[in-house]
């Protein structure tokens, strides 16, 4: 698996909030605790990508959760646009037309995470949403997908981290959401592992977030975690 130096990068930080403010406030709270942080659609549109800019420059690793997919040259736009805010990790959706443009715009360092299932999805959802395949192999599938293609890793579920590993090798971070510490609510996540869990399934990065942004001590509840993890 990728070599990770600093125990604390394991965890990503989710800044679902609804300002930079906010964000602001959560980050300065959590000190030096944390080290990774990222920003999805609701933090992102609230002038969110200009805040992981600034995240950046202040030596933070930051991850844009934007799920990029639309046609090739769009998403080959975007992605490069992206590329000069110093992110560390982009997602875009697993489907093969999309991560080719993808890894087409990278640059300066910025990793492609795909997309493969989205942890609330269970087979129900699957099926509702029009795939032939329960979700187990619809991962692996896609999976497979992204490690010919070039992507740098895969955000999928810790119940399917094993399997995946055994799909796109040792060399490619597998980004596990759905995370929850043994005393936290699941939420609406319909997969989720305990961080001692994931990381004894090998999983590189886990991507909390209720559970630290809705607790009294945020930066306690990362550094347990970060402890619980290099205790697995």
């Amino acid at each position: 698996m990728p070599d990770i130096a600093d125990p604390r990068d394991r965890l990503i930080v989710a800044l679902d909030l609804p300002d930079v403010a906010s964000a602001e406030r959560l980050v300065e709270r959590i000190g030096d605790a944390a080290t990774f942080y990222k920003i999805g659609y609701r933090l992102g549109y609230a002038d969110g990508l200009a805040f992981a800019e600034r995240l950046a420059r202040q030596g933070k690793k930051t991850f844009l959760d934007l799920k990029l997919h639309d046609i090739g040259n769009t998403v080959e736009e975007g992605v490069r646009s992206v590329s000069n805010l110093g992110a560390t990790f982009l997602t875009v959706h697993a489907y093969p037309q999309t991560m080719r443009a993808a890894v087409r715009g990278r640059a300066n360092g910025l990793k492609i995470l795909a997309v493969t299932a989205l942890t609330s999805y269970d087979d129900a959802d699957a099926v509702e949403a029009g795939y032939a395949l329960p979700v187990a192999e619809l991962v692996a599938q896609r999976s497979g997908q992204a490690r010919d293609i070039g992507i740098d890793g895969i955000v999928c579920s810790a119940v399917e981290a094993q399997a995946v590993r055994r799909v796109v090798g040792s060399e490619r971070l597998i980004v596990t959401p759905g995370i929850r510490p043994a005393d936290a609510a699941s939420g609406d996540q319909k997969r989720v592992m305990t961080p001692a869990q994931a990381r004894a399934a090998g999983i590189d990065h886990v991507v909390v977030g209720r559970p630290i942004t809705g607790a009294d001590d945020p930066r306690a509840v990362a550094e347990k975690i970060v402890a619980e993890m290099e205790g697995a």
